[in-house]
């Protein structure tokens, strides 16, 4: 089964503006797939492939001179040396657009070669894995089936492939192969305890001193760990919103990781009566709502959360130029004036002239607004409503 991806435009527009591109994103989020569907004229060489990697890195203008524009080449990464040569060639050809599409599952090797080798040359973009439209197109799951299963592709187009055995061959092979690329791990099975920690801290503000000190690793080693999972997409820290004059304000990033099907599968919860019993199903739904958000801005996404040092806390905040989108998520089905009472509190000390729109996203089937008093209307959605 294929599923139409709503980035396809914005992959083709950016291929028709610029000499490369690049489509960034985790292991199995279809980045290959895609391309090779929207550049079917393309040729196509993965340096997944040990040989293809070792020629593009010791000889890289003899393997462009054997797969020569336009060209598809996969997982780039695995050949840093070959962006240098990349350049010489594009130059040659600056008015030739879409001749180099590129694709990588490394987020900051592939961001410190572009910013090296093709600054001015090249466009980004991240891709994620299937969101709630894309699968509701083709199969009617409940929200809460879509949080289990997740976005990756592979999951939903093959109906005999059981999820288990999906997201423990997902991590094995992300451990052996990413990792081992990105670092020198020692123990792998330390670095799969520290990602089990990453999930139970998911929707939390980040305490890097407390995770290095619960998987017994130094704080050094912690961060490195975190940059890795973060360079790999799978984990995604958002920052707290903030001014100047505000100084109670909290400073540490919130944890999410990128796919609520890989955080289920390690937080061992297997079915629908496993989520809805679990302590973290709020946690979860947050998580989901904000990768939700992330697919359909399309790696635009500038957002951000609110929290001070008395606990009051608004999940998401987008800032637009001084005036505010105010998004709070709640497990709940029909959530009440109660649950709005932080977004009334913000609101007031962000100024309500400056107020876009403030909204709950639950689980609810039809939108309603929560009048909180004469100035404020809170407005109820569900996730496949406007978020933010």
């Amino acid at each position: 089964m294929w599923f139409e991806r709503s980035i396809s435009s914005k992959i083709r527009g950016l291929a028709g503006q610029y000499p490369a591109m690049v489509l960034t994103g985790a292991r199995q989020v279809g980045k290959t797939s895609l391309l090779k569907k929207l550049f079917p004229d393309h040729s196509f060489v993965s340096l997944d492939l040990p040989s293809h990697a070792e020629m593009a890195e010791t000889n890289p203008e003899g393997f462009l001179e054997k797969f020569s524009p336009p060209v598809i080449i996969d997982e780039v990464q695995y050949a840093p040396g070959i962006f240098r040569y990349l350049k010489s060639q594009i130059d040659e050809n600056r008015e030739k657009y879409g001749q180099y599409i590129l694709t990588g599952s490394q987020k900051f090797t592939l961001m410190k070669s572009i910013s090296d080798s093709l600054a001015g040359r090249c466009a980004v973009c991240e891709l994620e894995g299937l969101s709630y439209s894309e699968i509701q197109a083709y199969k009617d799951l409940s929200v809460e089936e879509l949080i289990l299963s997740g976005g990756y592709p592979e999951l939903h187009s093959r109906s005999e492939l059981e999820k288990e055995y999906f997201f423990d061959s997902y991590l094995a092979t992300y451990l052996e192969r990413d990792i081992r690329a990105l670092l020198k791990v020692g123990h792998l099975r330390d670095f799969e305890r520290f990602v089990r920690a990453c999930a139970i801290r998911c929707g939390q503000t980040l305490n890097k001193a407390e995770l290095a000190r619960d998987i017994g690793v130094s704080a050094v080693t912690a961060n490195e760990w975190l940059s890795v999972l973060h360079a790999s997409n799978q984990v995604i820290l958002l920052e707290p919103w903030f001014r100047n004059k505000t100084k109670a304000l909290v400073k540490s990033p919130k944890l999410y990781l990128a796919d609520t099907g890989l955080l289920c599968h390690l937080l061992n919860i297997r079915n629908i009566e496993d989520l809805v019993s679990s302590p973290f199903c709020g946690a979860i739904w947050e998580n989901y709502v904000f990768s939700e958000i992330r697919k359909r801005k399309m790696g635009s996404w500038k957002l951000w959360f609110w929290r001070d040092n008395r606990g009051l806390e608004v999940d998401f905040l987008s800032d637009r130029g001084g005036r505010y989108e105010l998004l709070e998520v709640k497990w709940n089905e029909h959530p009440k004036k109660k649950d709005a009472e932080s977004l009334r509190k913000v609101s007031d000390q962000l100024g309500l002239e400056n107020i876009i729109s403030a909204k709950i996203v639950g689980r609810t089937q039809a939108s309603y607004k929560i009048q909180m008093n004469e100035n404020l209307s809170v407005e109820v959605v569900g996730i496949e409503g406007e978020l933010i």
